[in-house]
């Protein structure tokens, strides 16, 4: 369960304030219909992490052990940096044509727009660390949607109201922590 539970909070921290969780508040302002927009948020995350999870489980079997500590672990470091640049929303993931519907335009909008996204890159990283391929994407898809859901229900109020410098920080220390505990080899989970 350490997979699942890390991966939840690791994505939905890294979440608040992303391009993803804006996009999330223009299509709920935009259509004022939040059950397909959610339901489209879930079933592009679902579709993306799951990719970025295969790709993290082939990078682990083309690895040895020892490297593949050491590449996950500078990746860590590296998304703990990344989590303090700010996200903007993509002008055209935003404005996706809504010949889709508000489902399909959702769908096609989140999935485009995590595509080399923090999260799907993180998705990656913690796939290769950990052997369970499903908790992993559950996790992660669950931190989106714990993310996601309220931004669509509460929009700018809550964007607004949180300090997004701080909940960066802390994604980023969490993100530092995980590098510096998997290069150190701590819980000799290799």
């Amino acid at each position: 369960m350490e997979s699942f539970f890390v991966s939840t909070g690791v994505v939905a921290l890294g979440e608040m304030g992303d391009k993803t969780q804006l996009l999330a508040v223009l299509l709920a302002a935009k259509f004022r219909k939040p059950w397909p927009i959610i339901w489209g948020i879930l079933v592009a995350t679902l579709a993306n992490h799951a990719l970025a999870g295969a790709v993290g489980q082939w990078v682990a079997s083309l690895l040895g052990p020892e490297l593949l500590r050491w590449v996950i672990g500078v990746s860590f470091l590296a998304m703990a940096a990344w989590m303090l640049v700010p996200d903007e929303v993509d002008d055209d993931a935003a404005d996706s044509k809504v010949l889709l519907g508000v489902f399909g335009t959702t769908v096609l909008a989140f999935f485009l727009a995590e595509m080399g996204d923090k999260t799907q890159i993180a998705t990656v990283a913690l796939a290769a660390k950990y052997p369970d391929f499903v908790l992993v994407v559950a996790g992660t898809t669950f931190g989106m949607m714990l993310a996601n859901v309220p931004a669509v229900y509460l929009g700018n109020t809550v964007a607004e109201r949180i300090p997004m410098k701080l909940v960066h920080g802390i994604a980023a220390a969490i993100f530092a922590v995980l590098g510096v505990l998997t290069l150190l080899n701590v819980g000799n989970i290799w």
